[in-house]
């Protein structure tokens, strides 16, 4: 029996559902129980549905018509040995051999083993794990540390999960157009321009602590650890501050430029979100001002005690 192919673009697919002896599938025929051909016909929507759900979770360098031919051949596989005296409905058992059928093919289609796909999984969860202890990204020696392994296997690691596959021959998509173009238009350098000016008026225009939050974690490369010793105050306060401010830039931006992925707010007329809108307002003023002046804005909050000298450096 041959595999599942489409007989032309856009065209039904063709099976061949001639019966094949025991030996060649390796499964029992209950041909006196069963219409093969039947079977298949009623059913072969239901490997059109798993193989499009799969597709939605796997890279686009997946071929679908190898997906495709994998599931219409344990369909017909399923339909030669499914036993109606079983009393199991045969869209069940159906589903159940293509969908293992199908995670067969991928699993064939992968150039990584099990064992780098799981060093990939156990890096990725180390990494996050000490992000969160340290307020940093780790090192690489504090990544091997936690694993238990060396540094060398660390980086094979981090290459086995940045390994992509490129699909040379995927109709009507040449590899030229799928490299990333490193050149912006000028409208894309005109609002990158335009952005960058308004980060530097949102930083700026963060309340005191905020903004001190955000110059020691991104510009500073300072720990959660060490602002909260400065400030006084938890490391869970850190972490707080540092999401709304986050949340005012973020929201921010989108206000300015993307209006449309912006939340409605709850209380349209509370104190919390007249302050945000006075934000947005003053940020917007300093940015126009920034932009026409082509100034450079140092953002320098107020002096304070303690081991960080509290200028936020202007973003590159």
């Amino acid at each position: 029996m041959r595999r599942f192919l489409p007989s032309e673009r856009g065209c039904a697919p063709t099976l061949n559902l001639a019966p094949a002896p025991t030996e060649a599938i390796g499964v029992s025929v209950n041909s006196t129980l069963v219409d093969v051909t039947d079977l298949v016909v009623e059913h072969l929507p239901i490997v059109g549905y798993n193989v499009s759900e799969i597709l939605h979770r796997v890279p686009p360098t997946v071929s679908r018509d190898e997906l495709a031919s994998a599931g219409a051949l344990a369909l017909v596989l399923a339909a030669r040995a499914y036993d109606p005296s079983t009393n199991v409905p045969f869209a069940r058992y159906a589903t159940l051999r293509i969908k293992g059928a199908l995670l067969d093919e991928l699993r064939s289609m992968d150039w990584a083993s099990r064992g780098a796909r799981r060093r990939s999984r156990d890096l990725e969860a180390a990494t996050d794990r000490l992000r969160g202890v340290l307020g940093r990204t780790p090192t690489r020696a504090e990544l091997a540390e936690t694993l238990g392994v060396a540094v060398t296997a660390v980086d094979e690691a981090r290459a086995d999960a940045e390994r992509r596959v490129l699909s040379l021959d995927v109709p009507g998509t040449p590899v030229a157009e799928t490299l990333r173009d490193a050149q912006q238009t000028p409208e894309e350098h005109v609002l990158a321009g335009e952005r960058v000016h308004w980060l530097r008026a949102a930083v700026t225009e963060l309340p005191e602590r905020l903004r001190v939050v955000i110059a020691g974690l991104y510009l500073d490369d300072r720990t959660i650890a060490e602002l909260a010793e400065d400030l006084g105050v938890t490391q869970s306060r850190i972490s707080q501050l540092r999401t709304e401010a986050l949340g005012l830039l973020r929201d921010g931006l989108n206000t300015a430029f993307d209006p449309d992925l912006v939340a409605a707010p709850a209380r349209p007329d509370g104190v919390a979100e007249r302050r945000r809108q006075a934000y947005y307002a003053s940020v917007a003023a300093r940015a126009a001002l920034s932009s026409a002046a082509g100034a450079t804005l140092d953002v320098v909050p107020t002096p304070r005690t303690g081991a960080h000298d509290g200028v936020l450096r202007t973003i590159a």
